[in-house]
């Protein structure tokens, strides 16, 4: 191909580079704000629809948000009164252990108890390496100032992190709001001769995402019971606390149960708290369940909202984890869902025809 003008294409394929490179800037400035708007219009699709079933039987949108709004808070708030008394007891009963399991550590009794649990482990060795390190920790006054700095680093992330939530639940009352007129403007921009079918794939996978949301929220309820349940039987510690903790995790999808699991269990090995016979039930038990969760309970509830192969669900959670973090690992299931949706009723008919 012939140049006409050197300069001219010098320039524009520099103003094209710097404008892309002001777009990848601008996106990787906007990261937080994004990731905001997507949690955002993740939770309003997950509680359409409670709204839409409102609205099929006569009642005004208005109406129906308040409604549904008004029956989260409700849940909420019974659950803060009812658990939270429990958690706020047994976190007391923790805090008092603490001074109790110092003495015992400093006594020596604490790791006689461990080498008689534990007889193939050398535990004076761990103990004696473990002081070393946090003697060495104390007395080095750089380590203290890194310390102070991560301490600081710690509260503006939380303080981050709690306005990032009202920010969150702000833009998901508005877009809980106006959900039919957004749809209706992105559908407006499709030309009118692609437009029926494009509203009914963006129908479809909407549907499919407030689906998944209220099957993975029923998915941690059933996790979090069960687990108070059992917990209380076996006399494990702090049962309230931790059931709340397998229910959190469980919302993660893929790696959650098996995280809160661990967690779980390892806690129940906790010298004065727990047993290594607690424990082994414990392990038993969440083995066991996460066997009934991926096998029967799953199935049953996640397959009639998103319907995606096991293999394509862990690809998709590690990669959208690595992406984008935990909002990633939510967003990534109905993500594939939709692509697989697209691929099955737009991609694999075109390709048909050819």
């Amino acid at each position: 191909m012939k140049i006409q003008n050197a300069f001219r294409l010098g320039l524009v394929a520099t103003l094209g580079v710097g404008l892309g490179i002001l777009i990848l800037g601008s996106i990787a400035s906007l990261a937080t704000i994004l990731s905001y708007i997507g949690a955002a219009l993740f939770l309003s699709l997950g509680l359409d629809p409670a709204i839409a079933f409102l609205e099929r039987h006569k009642v005004p949108r208005w109406a129906a948000i308040l409604t549904v709004l008004a029956a989260v808070v409700a849940a909420l708030t019974g659950v803060v009164f009812a658990v939270i008394p429990i958690i706020s007891e047994q976190v007391n009963q923790l805090i008092e252990f603490v001074p109790v399991l110092s003495r015992r550590f400093l006594s020596g009794e604490l790791v006689v108890t461990l080498q008689e649990a534990f007889p193939n482990l050398q535990v004076e060795e761990i103990v004696v390496a473990m002081t070393k390190a946090v003697n060495d920790f104390v007395t080095n006054p750089d380590q203290l100032v890194g310390l102070f700095g991560g301490v600081l680093q710690f509260g503006v992330a939380l303080s981050a992190g709690l306005f990032g939530i009202v920010i969150v639940v702000i833009l998901t009352l508005y877009f809980a709001g106006s959900l039919p007129s957004m749809k209706r403007g992105l559908y407006q921009l499709v030309p009118a001769s692609r437009r029926e079918r494009f509203t009914d794939l963006s129908e479809q996978i909407s549907e499919s995402v407030g689906r998944y949301v209220v099957g993975q929220v029923t998915l941690a309820l059933v996790n979090g019971l069960l687990s108070f349940i059992f917990l209380s039987i076996i006399d494990a510690p702090f049962p309230a606390l931790l059931a709340l903790l397998a229910f959190l995790f469980s919302l993660v999808p893929l790696v959650g149960t098996i995280s809160g699991s661990i967690l779980i269990v390892l806690i129940c090995l906790i010298p004065g708290l727990g047993s290594p016979l607690t424990a082994l039930a414990a392990a038993i038990y969440y083995l066991i369940y996460m066997q009934v969760e991926a096998y029967v309970l799953s199935p049953r509830i996640m397959n009639k909202a998103v319907a995606v192969p096991a293999s394509v669900v862990v690809i998709a959670a590690l990669a959208g984890g690595s992406l984008l973090g935990l909002l990633g690992a939510l967003i990534a299931i109905p993500t594939a869902a939709a692509i697989l949706l697209i691929i099955k009723q737009v991609v694999i008919p075109r390709q048909n025809t050819l």
